[in-house]
């Protein structure tokens, strides 16, 4: 079951939709133009229904079986918005908007998923119903809850739900995945500390809250180090540190931000529950206050075990014996895709994007090489999950 003939004789085209869509990117939920490309292109397969406007931008195909539709209906996801970026790959179709660039692949996920829904719109070789789902503002935004706050699951009724992400560094061609956890919960904090300001040759005569603030980056750190079981994923990282304006003052408040990302439930609400023990303790140590906004993001990415075994399968028949990684190690990104495997069973899988810049990074571009290799995938995912009668 190697790649499809058909899906490489495609690639040029599907290739030309690619690069199209990364010289114009747009982000979370600004994916106006790109969402209108993909239903256009849609409606020019012969598709059964397209449907705009879900979760703001987003596009959703309907493609019946050759039974009509009856019985098991399948979701296929890919994520079209780019992020805030300058890109610096010098490629002739980078992008043309300043400051905004698919330095994801998200680009290369929409046009692999209209090449697969290409493909089965002519063939129609399976019974049963696939649901193509095109998702804007995976990148901080959400877009798969919009999707689904806005009626996807039910609207059509999905039994089960796959995404795919490309990997750079893995070679093209190879696949990666793993049962339960693969992607983190991505969780957002905000400390604010208030002492007592004051002029910086009379430090006595103040609550520094700069010494507070120092302290507490430290004593976050032993989350990790001392709460967490050795065997349990936890991290606590502290990317803002603002305070004072002036060299000869020490100023009255300090502001921390940060990210904590974690593995499973158990562990996300242990953080939390730290986080606001420690923030207090060590403000009163001092004399000060503090306040924590502990804000909740994407929930953990958790493969089904059936639907991991079948994803794996399916890709070991595109990849050959040996090119799936069936135990990858979790990765702590975060992934909105996790709010759909909450809602329905399924699997979220990586594909090789080969020797490239890593993801989000300027000179970071997807593969075309991945194309054939993805749109088969989709494709005999579904042939295989709902195939023809006889």
């Amino acid at each position: 079951m190697p790649v499809i003939n058909r899906l490489a004789d495609l690639s040029d085209e599907i290739t030309a939709w690619r690069r199209d869509i990364h010289e114009n990117p747009e982000i979370l939920y600004e994916t106006v133009r790109t969402a209108g490309k993909v239903a256009e292109l849609l409606e020019s397969f012969g598709v059964d229904e397209v449907a705009t406007g879900l979760g703001k931008t987003g596009v959703v195909g309907v493609i019946k079986g050759r039974n009509g539709g009856q019985g098991k209906t399948i979701g296929l996801r890919a994520d079209m918005d780019a992020l805030p970026i300058e890109e610096a790959t010098g490629k002739d179709y980078a992008s043309k908007v300043p400051g905004k660039m698919h330095a994801c692949g998200h680009d290369g996920h929409t046009a692999m998923l209209l090449g697969a829904a290409k493909y089965l719109a002519e063939t129609r070789n399976f019974d049963g119903t696939v649901v193509v789902i095109f998702q804007p503002a995976e990148e901080g935004g959400a877009g798969a809850k919009a999707m689904i706050d806005d009626g996807l699951m039910t609207r059509w009724p999905i039994d089960e739900v796959y995404g795919m992400h490309n990997y750079p560094g893995l070679p093209v061609g190879e696949f990666a995945i793993r049962k339960g956890p693969i992607m983190a919960a991505t969780d957002e904090f905000r400390i604010t500390i208030i002492g007592k300001g004051g002029h910086a040759a009379k430090p006595h005569m103040t609550i520094d809250p700069i010494v507070v603030g120092s302290k507490m980056v430290s004593v976050l750190q032993t989350i990790a180090s001392r709460n967490a079981n050795p065997l349990d994923s936890v991290v606590v990282s502290v990317t803002v540190f603002q305070a004072g304006n002036a060299f000869n003052v020490i100023p009255q408040e300090v502001f921390l931000r940060g990210t904590v990302r974690t593995l499973t439930p158990e562990m996300r609400d242990l953080a939390q529950e730290r986080m606001e023990a420690i923030v207090k303790g060590t403000a009163e140590t001092f004399g000060a206050t503090a306040r924590l906004e502990f804000l909740r993001g994407y929930p953990v990415t958790a493969n089904h075990d059936d639907q991991t075994d079948f994803a794996a399968n399916i890709a070991e028949g595109i990849a050959g014996e040996g090119k799936v990684d069936r135990r990858i190690e979790p990765m702590m990104g975060g992934e909105d895709f996790s709010y759909m495997l909450e809602e329905r069973p399924g699997a979220f899988i990586f594909a090789g994007n080969g020797d490239s810049a890593g993801l989000h990074h300027p000179e970071y571009d997807f593969n075309d090489d991945l194309i054939p290799v993805g749109c088969s995938y989709w494709v005999k995912l579904v042939e295989t999950a709902m195939p023809a009668a006889a």
